[in-house]
């Protein structure tokens, strides 16, 4: 089985800056894409950021220059730093990572609970 956590959430004023962490553990071949994704009440959930292997990174228009995605290979672990937060930013943050469990294997998609993100003054 493959787990994934998130943390870092909380509550910080308009302007401010969060870092998020999540932390991929469990039965690991290889990891693919790691992913932030979002959810505000009565919407949908939409997509954030990602890093895919090699080190690329796609970004929503929405946060494109004051989110920034990482990741640590090492660690199976992937990082959102998020700068110049605004109330519209408010919602339940999700990682998903794209995990193989062995050799041969096609990835899967696994999802954490989430981590709420509140930003107001």
């Amino acid at each position: 089985q493959v787990q994934v956590a998130e943390s870092g959430g909380g509550l910080v004023q308009p302007g401010g800056s969060l870092r998020l962490s999540c932390v991929v553990s469990g039965r690991i071949f290889n990891i693919w894409a790691m992913s932030w994704h979002r959810q505000s009440p009565g919407k949908k959930r939409e997509f954030i950021a990602n890093v895919v292997t090699g080190g690329n990174t796609n970004y929503a228009d929405s946060v494109k220059g004051r989110f920034t995605i990482t990741r640590d290979y090492a660690t199976n672990r992937v990082f959102l730093q998020m700068d110049s937060l605004k109330p519209e930013d408010t919602a339940v943050y999700f990682c998903s990572a794209d995990v193989a469990e062995e050799r041969g294997l096609g990835p899967i998609d696994y999802w954490g609970q989430g981590t709420q993100v509140s930003v107001s003054s």
